[in-house]
């Protein structure tokens, strides 16, 4: 189904309407705030800059990018010599990481995924940590996929900012999505996720004028 081929109530789904946004049709989200907020389409599109490098410094090894959207940071990884794998529920984000060369899948993080516990690094970015609504079992999730001493790099909001979670919808050349649940979450309160998900407390890193991210660690076995 296209983005113009509404159903009767005027929705369509959520990977439809993404899908049109990807292809550059403007788009907006509207449930996270108060009014509705343009979806940054064009920031994950173009190459990645000097802040997005910052963030992909905190990658070690191979690395599972979920969420990857149209791949921008994958195809980054995948130029510094990492191997790595882009993983969306979205097919349009999936043959864009592909058409820049870079292995994609289509599935949902939840699902089985290939080399389960065998990735060095999962990573979360552009606000994917609200992947579901439920920012614990999302963070447990991707500690499933790496190794015992691998780690999970998570970009986050800024200080002061209120970790909710909420319904949303995309809009999209008139059509609205199905509404979908998802969570914003800050600095503030990534420690007690963490440890929720089985990590130990994140290491919280500042990277360009306002962007945010967290390692995070498994505890370690002192007699390992």
């Amino acid at each position: 189904m296209s983005v113009q081929d509404r159903l009767p109530d005027g929705r369509a789904s959520f990977t439809d309407v993404f899908s049109a946004a990807l292809r550059g049709r403007p788009c907006t989200v509207v449930g996270l705030g108060p009014d509705p907020q343009e979806l940054p389409v064009h920031e994950w599109r173009r190459e990645a800059d000097d802040e997005d490098l910052a963030l992909l410094a905190m990658c070690r090894g191979h690395t599972i990018d979920l969420g990857c959207g149209p791949g921008r940071l994958s195809a980054a990884l995948a130029a510094q010599g990492h191997v790595v794998l882009g993983v969306d529920v979205v097919r349009e984000a999936v043959d864009q990481t592909l058409a820049r060369g870079v292995p994609a899948l289509r599935r949902d993080v939840f699902d089985r995924l290939p080399g389960e516990g065998r990735w060095h690094t999962a990573l979360l970015a552009d606000g994917n940590v609200g992947i579901g609504g439920d920012p614990a079992a999302l963070l447990e999730r991707a500690g499933e996929l790496m190794l015992a001493r691998g780690r999970v790099v998570v970009e986050l909001g800024g200080p002061g900012l209120r970790s909710v979670t909420e319904w949303a919808v995309l809009s999209c050349a008139g059509v609205r999505s199905a509404p979908f649940r998802w969570s914003t979450v800050g600095v503030d309160d990534i420690d007690a996720l963490a440890e929720a998900a089985g990590f130990v407390a994140a290491e919280v890193h500042r990277f360009g004028e306002r962007r945010w991210c967290a390692v995070l660690t498994r505890p370690t076995d002192p007699r390992a």
